[in-house]
Order: structure tokens, then sequence, then C-alpha cells
């Protein structure tokens, strides 16, 4: 089997390749990434099973040509090409994946479903750690109760690196931009409404190491299929809210205009404000865990839903708690986001999904051997209540 990962040599894109060609389903695996450089770089960590590949994914000849008989891809490149990448896929008929559309998106990739379906092919967007994990949980955490209300996807992170940078970037600079500046769209009252980005400030007690952290509404993807999905409950609230380290420089950096696409002159050069920001932390080695520097951190998603069972009220949560992989180099979102892509990668070319069309994780991924996935790569899941709460924090 073969699987392609494109984006390979990103951040998250990195993980899931080694993670691939580590798992003992596929025979081969290629990072394929404009940066030829980092594509190597992740191919070669990740083993023999691994090749590198030059690809620029808007050359769609050369984009399908190396599709054409994989087995799947994984889209980890820049939210905005999804619908490039998708079309390409079509055409090759490969099964498709992405780490989300950060809702506007993911609502244009969702109106392709007809399209897929005619062709039998799957297309799953959003199918990384939040969203992704998070979507297969809030549904598995559904399945039982006869009414689900509201729904409140919480994301904080803690960072107990010693002797590191104050900032580091170790996912898309630019989505994260996006999320500051872009309004927060939530589902309340069975209707679609904005708030300001980074309204709704709460503190919010996660799980341990995380504690108490203060989250914000921000734009994400699990409000865009969440509500469809669990209509026939009859969801009527259903938002999103991050929070941790770093988020209000994030804010900051946003307001000055830094993630801005729209080009300015700067002494008689045209210069996007977000070229210039990728270049920059690229310069000051400011993408992913500076080289020696053993980043220790976590992060914890914690999904609330509010709803009835026999008819009597209940609150349930449906947790995950991610680690870095610290002997890979990875922090917690590039692990989680990188294994939960390779996992449902491994669920599509085994036949355990079956799916044809452009379908939420939530409507496909079987919650069983996604956690169980998980639990293999030391991602701890669980909902309380029924079931026990997370176990104790192994001792490093």
């Amino acid at each position: 089997m073969r699987a392609v990962v494109l984006g390979g040599g990103g951040l998250t894109g990195q993980c899931a390749v080694r993670d691939l060609a580590t798992g003992g389903v596929f025979d081969s695996v290629v990072a394929a990434d404009l940066d030829l450089g980092l594509a190597e770089t992740a191919a070669r960590n990740a083993g023999a099973r691994a090749t590198a590949s030059a690809l620029d994914v808007r050359d769609r000849a050369a984009l399908v040509a190396l599709l054409r008989g994989a087995d799947v891809v994984v889209n980890a490149v820049q939210y905005g090409f999804n619908l490039t990448v998708m079309e390409a896929t079509l055409e090759a008929r490969v099964p498709y994946l992405d780490f989300g559309g950060l809702f506007h998106m993911t609502r244009r990739q969702l109106a392709l479903d007809a399209t897929f379906r005619a062709a039998g092919v799957l297309a799953i967007p959003g199918l990384g750690q939040v969203p992704g994990i998070s979507n297969v949980l809030a549904m598995e955490a559904a399945r039982d109760l006869d009414q689900v209300e509201s729904i409140v996807v919480r994301d904080g992170w803690r960072d107990l690196t010693v002797g590191g940078p104050e900032i580091m970037f170790t996912w898309s600079p630019s989505t994260f931009l996006d999320e500051m500046v872009m309004p927060a769209i939530i589902f309340e009252a069975g209707e679609y409404r904005e708030y300001p980005p980074m309204s709704g400030a709460e503190e919010f007690e996660f799980a341990a190491p995380v504690g108490k952290t203060r989250v914000y509404r921000t734009l994400h993807s699990e409000p865009a299929t969440l509500p469809e999905s669990l209509k026939s409950k009859g969801l009527r609230h259903c938002e999103w809210k991050e929070g941790g380290p770093g988020i209000e420089v994030l804010r900051t950096m946003a307001l000055l205009g830094l993630g801005s696409d729209r080009p300015l002159d700067v002494r008689g050069q045209s210069v996007a404000p977000k070229d210039f920001t990728l270049a920059l932390l690229k310069r000051e080695k400011l993408l992913g865990v500076p080289e020696g520097l053993d980043a220790v951190d976590w992060e914890v998603c914690d999904i609330e839903l509010r709803g009835t069972q026999g008819g009597r009220p209940v609150v349930r949560h449906a947790i995950a708690r991610f680690p870095a992989r610290r002997d890979w180099h990875l922090v917690a979102t590039e692990y989680a986001v990188g294994v939960a892509g390779a996992i449902g990668a491994e669920l599509i070319a085994t036949g355990q999904i079956r799916a044809v069309g452009v379908v939420p994780p939530e409507l496909c991924v079987p919650a069983g051997p996604f956690r169980a996935g998980l639990h293999k790569r030391g991602i701890e899941t669980a909902i309380v209540p029924p079931e026990n709460p997370l176990p104790p924090l192994r001792k490093e």
C-alpha cells in the first residue's frame, strides 16, 4: 500500500509521514513538499519506507501524476489549498483527508459531497486533532443521549519547557493569525451567528497538567459540521474556544496586520505582510521546536455536552489529553495532528472507513478503532461520566 502526505515536510506533515512509515500498514509513504529539503529530512527521519518528492500542489498535472495509484492522500498543506488538492484527488480517484478548513473552507468542501459520491471517492475534511479527534469524541459522547442541546469545545495548552524561546509556532502561523482576526462563528439558537474574535473570555479548569486557562472564541471548524451531524438530536448550540501561552501575542500580531495577504509597498517592492511574517519567523528559527531544545508541553481538549438521557438532564465531558512526542522532537499539537491523520489514513486503507462523498469525521470514523489508535500512541481519551476519567499522568 502507498500513502502520499502533501506538505510532508511541514510541522504536522512530517509527523504523519513518520507515523505512517513505521506503522506497518503501508509499504511506501511519499513525503511531498514544495521544499524538497524539508521533505527529504522528513523521509530520512521516517525510515526506509519513506521517500521524498518536490511538489507544488498548484501544478495540477504533477499532483495528479503523483497521486495516481495511491491508497490514500493526507493533505497537510495550508488550508487555503484544500479545494485545489481535493479536485486533483477526485481526478486521481484517491481517498482524501485533511487537517481542517477553518470553518469557511470546510463549508465549501462539504458542498462537493454530491460530486465525490457520484465518483465513489471519499474525502474527509478536518481529520486532525481539533478538528478531528474533537469531532469523533463529540459524536461518541452523544451516541446514547436522547437529545443534545449544546456542545462547547474548549482547547487549552500549557508549556513546561525549560529554557525555550518566549514564543514559537508549532502550527501554521497563517492559520493561527486568521483565527485571531476573522469573526468567530458559533451555532446559537439553531442558526449561525458571528461574534468578535477573541470574545467570550472565560477561565476554564482543564484536566491536568493544563489546569485553569483563559479561553476565547475564535473561528474553527467544529461548528461547521457538528450542528448538521447532530441535527436529529436537536442540537441548538455549538461553539469553540481556545487559549494558552502566546495567544495574546498572536492576537497583537494579527491586529498589526502581520497576517494580511494584502500587499503593501516597501521601498518600491510589493510585499504581502503574511509572506514577510513567515520569512521572518523562519529566519529567527521560531517555526517548530528549535534544534537541541527538549520541548515539554501538553494540550487538552474538553468537549462539554448538555442534553437529556431517559428524560433527565445530563452534562457530559469528552476529553483528550495530548503529550509532546519528545523522542521525535515534536510538541503536542504537531504530534496529535499528525498521528490523527495517520490513524485515519490507516482506517481508510484497511477498509474500516467505507464511506464515499465528502463526509465529516464524526459521521464516518469508527470511534473504537480510532481511540484505540490514539491510546497506542500515548494520547488518552475519556468520556465522563459514565466512563472512568483520564488515567493519572505517567512520571517521565
